[in-house]
Protein backbone atom coordinates (compact mmCIF):
# COMPACT_ATOMS: atom_id res chain seq x y z
CA UNK A 1 0.00 0.00 0.00
CA UNK A 2 1.24 3.72 -1.01
CA UNK A 3 1.32 5.15 2.25
CA UNK A 4 0.39 9.17 1.47
CA UNK A 5 -0.04 12.39 3.38
CA UNK A 6 -1.90 14.86 3.19
CA UNK A 7 -0.60 18.84 3.75
CA UNK A 8 -3.62 21.21 4.43
CA UNK A 9 -6.29 18.87 4.92
CA UNK A 10 -8.74 21.27 6.44
CA UNK A 11 -9.67 23.35 2.84
CA UNK A 12 -12.02 21.85 0.47
CA UNK A 13 -9.52 20.53 -1.55
CA UNK A 14 -7.74 18.76 1.48
CA UNK A 15 -10.96 17.36 2.25
CA UNK A 16 -11.66 16.29 -1.16
CA UNK A 17 -8.20 14.38 -1.37
CA UNK A 18 -9.62 12.43 1.88
CA UNK A 19 -12.48 11.53 0.27
CA UNK A 20 -11.08 9.94 -2.85
CA UNK A 21 -7.88 8.88 -0.72
CA UNK A 22 -10.00 6.72 2.20
CA UNK A 23 -11.68 4.72 -1.29
CA UNK A 24 -8.54 4.18 -3.38
CA UNK A 25 -7.79 0.84 -3.43
CA UNK A 26 -4.00 0.93 -3.19
CA UNK A 27 -3.19 3.45 -0.57
CA UNK A 28 -3.04 4.08 3.53
CA UNK A 29 -3.87 7.52 3.91
CA UNK A 30 -1.48 7.65 7.31
CA UNK A 31 -0.80 11.45 7.99
CA UNK A 32 -3.00 14.33 7.70
CA UNK A 33 -2.09 18.51 9.09
CA UNK A 34 -3.44 21.39 10.16
CA UNK A 35 -0.93 24.04 11.29
CA UNK A 36 -4.47 25.83 12.81
CA UNK A 37 -6.21 22.76 13.56
CA UNK A 38 -3.56 20.38 15.38
CA UNK A 39 -4.62 17.88 17.73
CA UNK A 40 -8.21 18.24 17.03
CA UNK A 41 -10.34 15.47 14.77
CA UNK A 42 -10.71 15.67 10.78
CA UNK A 43 -14.16 15.47 11.58
CA UNK A 44 -14.51 18.29 14.15
CA UNK A 45 -13.10 20.57 10.82
CA UNK A 46 -15.44 18.63 8.05
CA UNK A 47 -18.75 17.14 10.36
CA UNK A 48 -19.52 15.18 7.12
CA UNK A 49 -16.40 12.74 7.72
CA UNK A 50 -18.38 11.77 11.46
CA UNK A 51 -17.21 7.88 11.64
CA UNK A 52 -15.76 7.65 8.46
CA UNK A 53 -12.33 9.93 9.12
CA UNK A 54 -12.00 10.83 12.36
CA UNK A 55 -7.81 11.24 12.54
CA UNK A 56 -6.21 13.34 14.17
CA UNK A 57 -4.66 16.21 12.60
CA UNK A 58 -0.73 16.79 13.08
CA UNK A 59 0.95 19.61 12.33
CA UNK A 60 3.34 19.33 9.13
CA UNK A 61 6.60 19.62 11.02
CA UNK A 62 5.89 15.87 12.62
CA UNK A 63 5.98 14.08 9.20
CA UNK A 64 9.02 12.05 9.96
CA UNK A 65 7.30 10.50 12.63
CA UNK A 66 5.26 8.66 9.78
CA UNK A 67 6.32 6.66 6.87
CA UNK A 68 5.36 8.22 3.78
CA UNK A 69 5.64 7.71 -0.01
CA UNK A 70 3.63 10.55 -1.32
CA UNK A 71 2.72 13.69 -0.56
CA UNK A 72 0.21 16.16 -1.43
CA UNK A 73 0.03 19.67 -0.41
CA UNK A 74 -3.28 21.36 -0.38
CA UNK A 75 -1.98 24.19 0.66
CA UNK A 76 -2.09 28.59 -0.58
CA UNK A 77 0.16 29.57 -3.24
CA UNK A 78 3.45 31.35 -2.28
CA UNK A 79 3.72 29.03 0.93
CA UNK A 80 3.83 25.33 -0.70
CA UNK A 81 7.30 26.27 -1.95
CA UNK A 82 8.27 26.32 1.73
CA UNK A 83 7.41 23.33 2.14
CA UNK A 84 8.75 21.77 -0.88
CA UNK A 85 12.35 23.59 -0.24
CA UNK A 86 12.15 21.34 2.97
CA UNK A 87 11.31 18.41 1.88
CA UNK A 88 13.29 18.32 -1.67
CA UNK A 89 15.46 15.55 -0.85
CA UNK A 90 13.51 12.94 1.15
CA UNK A 91 12.34 9.69 0.34
CA UNK A 92 8.93 10.86 -0.59
CA UNK A 93 7.28 11.93 -3.53
CA UNK A 94 5.26 15.22 -3.66
CA UNK A 95 1.90 16.65 -5.88
CA UNK A 96 1.65 19.90 -4.95
CA UNK A 97 -1.53 21.52 -5.48
CA UNK A 98 -0.23 25.40 -5.27
CA UNK A 99 0.63 27.69 -8.41
CA UNK A 100 4.34 27.26 -6.87
CA UNK A 101 5.56 25.05 -9.55
CA UNK A 102 3.17 25.05 -12.49
CA UNK A 103 5.10 27.95 -14.90
CA UNK A 104 8.08 27.27 -17.00
CA UNK A 105 10.57 29.88 -14.75
CA UNK A 106 10.95 31.38 -11.49
CA UNK A 107 10.69 34.81 -13.16
CA UNK A 108 7.45 34.41 -14.36
CA UNK A 109 6.38 33.23 -11.20
CA UNK A 110 7.58 36.25 -9.43
CA UNK A 111 5.61 38.31 -12.05
CA UNK A 112 2.29 37.08 -11.56
CA UNK A 113 2.10 35.86 -8.22
CA UNK A 114 4.08 38.99 -6.46
CA UNK A 115 6.39 37.08 -4.66
CA UNK A 116 10.20 35.94 -4.96
CA UNK A 117 11.05 32.04 -5.62
CA UNK A 118 12.60 30.24 -2.46
CA UNK A 119 13.35 27.52 -4.89
CA UNK A 120 13.72 29.02 -8.70
CA UNK A 121 16.33 25.99 -9.38
CA UNK A 122 13.49 23.74 -9.24
CA UNK A 123 10.86 25.26 -11.53
CA UNK A 124 12.01 23.95 -14.72
CA UNK A 125 11.98 20.60 -14.11
CA UNK A 126 9.10 20.19 -11.96
CA UNK A 127 6.68 18.87 -14.64
CA UNK A 128 3.25 20.00 -15.37
CA UNK A 129 0.35 17.54 -14.43
CA UNK A 130 -1.63 17.20 -16.72
CA UNK A 131 -1.63 14.00 -17.57
CA UNK A 132 -3.54 14.10 -20.81
CA UNK A 133 -0.96 16.45 -22.34
CA UNK A 134 2.17 15.85 -20.17
CA UNK A 135 1.70 12.06 -19.18
CA UNK A 136 5.40 11.01 -20.31
CA UNK A 137 7.35 13.59 -18.15
CA UNK A 138 5.04 12.82 -14.82
CA UNK A 139 5.60 8.95 -15.26
CA UNK A 140 9.09 9.67 -13.04
CA UNK A 141 8.74 12.59 -11.49
CA UNK A 142 9.84 13.36 -8.09
CA UNK A 143 7.98 16.51 -7.63
CA UNK A 144 4.34 17.18 -10.14
CA UNK A 145 2.86 20.62 -10.21
CA UNK A 146 -0.93 19.97 -10.03
CA UNK A 147 -2.49 22.32 -12.79
CA UNK A 148 -4.72 24.98 -11.94
CA UNK A 149 -8.69 24.84 -11.91
CA UNK A 150 -9.18 27.09 -15.07
CA UNK A 151 -6.13 26.14 -16.63
CA UNK A 152 -7.12 22.13 -16.73
CA UNK A 153 -10.58 22.84 -18.37
CA UNK A 154 -9.37 25.75 -20.64
CA UNK A 155 -6.42 23.59 -22.17
CA UNK A 156 -8.11 20.22 -22.50
CA UNK A 157 -10.54 22.06 -24.31
CA UNK A 158 -7.85 24.05 -26.76
CA UNK A 159 -4.94 21.30 -27.12
CA UNK A 160 -6.30 19.74 -30.13
CA UNK A 161 -6.95 22.99 -31.82
CA UNK A 162 -3.21 24.04 -31.27
CA UNK A 163 -1.79 20.83 -31.57
CA UNK A 164 -2.35 20.96 -35.30
CA UNK A 165 -1.74 24.75 -35.67
CA UNK A 166 -5.50 25.05 -36.71
CA UNK A 167 -6.17 28.49 -34.68
CA UNK A 168 -5.35 31.78 -36.64
CA UNK A 169 -1.68 34.07 -35.24
CA UNK A 170 -2.64 31.24 -31.83
CA UNK A 171 -5.18 33.75 -30.14
CA UNK A 172 -8.10 32.33 -28.07
CA UNK A 173 -10.47 33.84 -26.23
CA UNK A 174 -11.44 32.06 -22.47
CA UNK A 175 -14.59 33.15 -21.12
CA UNK A 176 -14.73 30.34 -17.96
CA UNK A 177 -17.34 30.95 -15.23
CA UNK A 178 -16.59 28.77 -11.26
CA UNK A 179 -17.86 27.89 -8.08
CA UNK A 180 -17.74 29.51 -5.21
CA UNK A 181 -15.23 26.46 -3.82
CA UNK A 182 -12.72 27.78 -6.65
CA UNK A 183 -11.96 30.81 -3.84
CA UNK A 184 -10.88 28.36 -1.44
CA UNK A 185 -12.55 27.35 2.18
CA UNK A 186 -11.49 31.39 4.16
CA UNK A 187 -14.27 33.62 3.82
CA UNK A 188 -13.85 36.84 1.82
CA UNK A 189 -16.39 39.39 0.91
CA UNK A 190 -16.77 38.32 -2.52
CA UNK A 191 -17.50 34.53 -1.55
CA UNK A 192 -20.35 36.01 1.35
CA UNK A 193 -23.43 34.49 0.54
CA UNK A 194 -25.76 37.77 0.19
CA UNK A 195 -22.71 38.90 -2.65
CA UNK A 196 -22.94 35.77 -4.11
CA UNK A 197 -26.52 34.31 -3.81
CA UNK A 198 -28.63 36.02 -7.41
CA UNK A 199 -25.33 37.14 -8.39
CA UNK A 200 -23.07 37.02 -11.42
CA UNK A 201 -19.74 38.66 -11.88
CA UNK A 202 -16.62 38.84 -13.50
CA UNK A 203 -13.20 39.27 -11.79
CA UNK A 204 -9.46 38.98 -12.08
CA UNK A 205 -10.00 41.19 -15.86
CA UNK A 206 -6.92 41.38 -17.75
CA UNK A 207 -4.78 40.01 -14.95
CA UNK A 208 -5.86 36.75 -13.27
CA UNK A 209 -2.75 34.59 -13.07
CA UNK A 210 -4.14 31.61 -14.84
CA UNK A 211 -3.57 33.44 -17.70
CA UNK A 212 -0.28 32.33 -18.56
CA UNK A 213 -0.99 28.85 -16.97
CA UNK A 214 -2.97 28.42 -20.46
CA UNK A 215 -1.00 29.94 -22.57
CA UNK A 216 2.03 28.07 -21.18
CA UNK A 217 0.52 24.93 -21.76
CA UNK A 218 -0.66 25.52 -24.96
CA UNK A 219 2.41 26.74 -26.43
CA UNK A 220 3.81 23.42 -25.89
CA UNK A 221 1.27 22.43 -28.01
CA UNK A 222 1.32 24.95 -30.50
CA UNK A 223 5.20 25.41 -30.62
CA UNK A 224 4.95 28.85 -30.84
CA UNK A 225 4.02 32.11 -28.67
CA UNK A 226 0.16 31.85 -27.33
CA UNK A 227 -1.82 35.05 -26.56
CA UNK A 228 -4.87 34.04 -24.37
CA UNK A 229 -7.26 36.32 -23.85
CA UNK A 230 -8.90 34.74 -20.12
CA UNK A 231 -12.05 36.64 -18.15
CA UNK A 232 -13.10 34.14 -15.36
CA UNK A 233 -16.29 34.55 -13.58
CA UNK A 234 -17.95 33.51 -10.06
CA UNK A 235 -21.28 31.38 -10.30
CA UNK A 236 -23.68 31.38 -7.29
CA UNK A 237 -23.11 27.38 -7.35
CA UNK A 238 -20.82 25.79 -5.26
CA UNK A 239 -18.52 23.59 -7.68
CA UNK A 240 -17.86 23.44 -11.23
CA UNK A 241 -16.38 24.90 -13.99
CA UNK A 242 -17.39 26.03 -17.60
CA UNK A 243 -14.92 27.27 -20.32
CA UNK A 244 -16.13 28.71 -23.33
CA UNK A 245 -13.85 29.25 -25.96
CA UNK A 246 -13.34 31.09 -28.84
CA UNK A 247 -10.70 30.43 -32.13
CA UNK A 248 -10.71 31.43 -35.41
CA UNK A 249 -9.25 28.77 -38.07
CA UNK A 250 -6.56 29.78 -40.34
CA UNK A 251 -9.58 28.42 -43.20
CA UNK A 252 -12.87 26.72 -42.95
CA UNK A 253 -13.75 23.59 -40.84
CA UNK A 254 -16.61 21.66 -40.56
CA UNK A 255 -17.94 20.09 -37.48
CA UNK A 256 -16.92 16.50 -38.73
CA UNK A 257 -13.45 17.61 -38.95
CA UNK A 258 -13.72 18.91 -35.37
CA UNK A 259 -15.18 15.38 -34.29
CA UNK A 260 -12.41 13.40 -35.56
CA UNK A 261 -9.98 15.78 -34.31
CA UNK A 262 -10.89 15.55 -30.94
CA UNK A 263 -12.00 12.35 -31.06
CA UNK A 264 -8.53 11.13 -32.20
CA UNK A 265 -6.49 13.41 -29.85
CA UNK A 266 -8.13 11.66 -26.87
CA UNK A 267 -8.58 8.69 -27.99
CA UNK A 268 -7.88 6.39 -24.74
CA UNK A 269 -7.89 9.07 -22.65
CA UNK A 270 -10.58 7.53 -19.77
CA UNK A 271 -11.52 11.24 -18.04
CA UNK A 272 -12.07 12.74 -21.38
CA UNK A 273 -15.42 12.65 -22.66
CA UNK A 274 -16.36 13.79 -25.79
CA UNK A 275 -20.26 14.35 -25.74
CA UNK A 276 -23.27 15.12 -28.62
CA UNK A 277 -24.88 17.72 -26.47
CA UNK A 278 -23.44 20.80 -24.91
CA UNK A 279 -21.87 20.09 -21.00
CA UNK A 280 -22.84 21.01 -17.64
CA UNK A 281 -21.32 21.09 -14.74
CA UNK A 282 -24.07 18.99 -13.27
CA UNK A 283 -22.89 16.27 -15.66
CA UNK A 284 -19.16 15.97 -14.16
CA UNK A 285 -20.22 17.16 -10.48
CA UNK A 286 -18.03 14.83 -8.25
CA UNK A 287 -15.78 13.32 -10.64
CA UNK A 288 -12.58 13.29 -12.24
CA UNK A 289 -14.36 13.83 -16.29
CA UNK A 290 -13.86 16.75 -18.46
CA UNK A 291 -16.52 17.01 -21.61
CA UNK A 292 -15.94 19.17 -24.42
CA UNK A 293 -17.91 19.96 -27.14
CA UNK A 294 -16.41 21.54 -30.27
CA UNK A 295 -18.52 22.85 -33.30
CA UNK A 296 -17.56 25.41 -36.33
CA UNK A 297 -19.80 28.32 -36.64
CA UNK A 298 -20.08 29.42 -40.56
CA UNK A 299 -21.59 32.14 -40.42
CA UNK A 300 -19.09 34.06 -37.80
CA UNK A 301 -15.83 31.82 -39.07
CA UNK A 302 -15.23 30.83 -35.54
CA UNK A 303 -14.76 27.54 -33.72
CA UNK A 304 -16.55 27.52 -30.16
CA UNK A 305 -15.41 24.59 -27.31
CA UNK A 306 -17.04 24.19 -24.51
CA UNK A 307 -15.72 22.17 -21.77
CA UNK A 308 -16.89 21.09 -17.63
CA UNK A 309 -14.93 19.49 -14.78
CA UNK A 310 -15.55 19.69 -11.34
CA UNK A 311 -13.19 22.01 -10.02
CA UNK A 312 -12.09 20.55 -6.81
CA UNK A 313 -12.04 17.19 -8.62
CA UNK A 314 -10.35 17.01 -12.24
CA UNK A 315 -9.53 21.09 -11.29
CA UNK A 316 -7.72 20.06 -7.98
CA UNK A 317 -7.88 16.63 -6.03
CA UNK A 318 -9.05 14.23 -8.52
CA UNK A 319 -6.34 15.36 -11.17
CA UNK A 320 -3.63 15.03 -8.15
CA UNK A 321 -4.54 11.56 -7.41
CA UNK A 322 -4.56 11.09 -11.15
CA UNK A 323 -0.86 12.10 -11.23
CA UNK A 324 0.02 9.70 -8.18
CA UNK A 325 -1.55 7.12 -10.19
CA UNK A 326 1.07 7.68 -13.28
CA UNK A 327 3.88 8.12 -10.60
CA UNK A 328 2.98 4.86 -9.04
CA UNK A 329 2.60 2.92 -12.15
CA UNK A 330 -0.85 2.43 -11.46
CA UNK A 331 -3.97 2.24 -12.92
CA UNK A 332 -4.85 5.75 -14.00
CA UNK A 333 -8.58 5.26 -12.91
CA UNK A 334 -7.79 3.99 -9.90
CA UNK A 335 -9.74 5.38 -6.62
CA UNK A 336 -11.20 7.80 -9.29
CA UNK A 337 -14.18 5.47 -10.89
CA UNK A 338 -16.95 7.63 -9.23
CA UNK A 339 -20.15 8.59 -11.59
CA UNK A 340 -21.38 11.86 -11.52
CA UNK A 341 -23.76 13.44 -9.10
CA UNK A 342 -26.60 14.34 -10.30
CA UNK A 343 -28.94 16.30 -9.37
Amino acid sequence: MIKAAIIGATGYTGSELVRLLLIHPDVELTLITSESRAGHHFSEVHPQYSNICDMTLHSADEIDQFEIDVAFLALPHRISMDYVSKWQDRDFKIVDLSGDYRLNDAETYEKWYSKQHVTPELVPDVPYGLPELERNKIKDARIVANPGCYPTASALALAPLFSRNIVKENIAIVDAKSGTTGAGVKSKPITHFSNVNDNFKAYGLKTHRHTVEIEESLVKQAGDPVSIQFTPHLLPIDRGILSTCYVTPEKSITDKDLSDLYQEFYSNEPFIRLPKTLPEVKFVRGTNLCDIYATYDSRTHRIIVLSAIDNLMKGAAGQAVQNMNIMFDLEETSGLKISPLQP
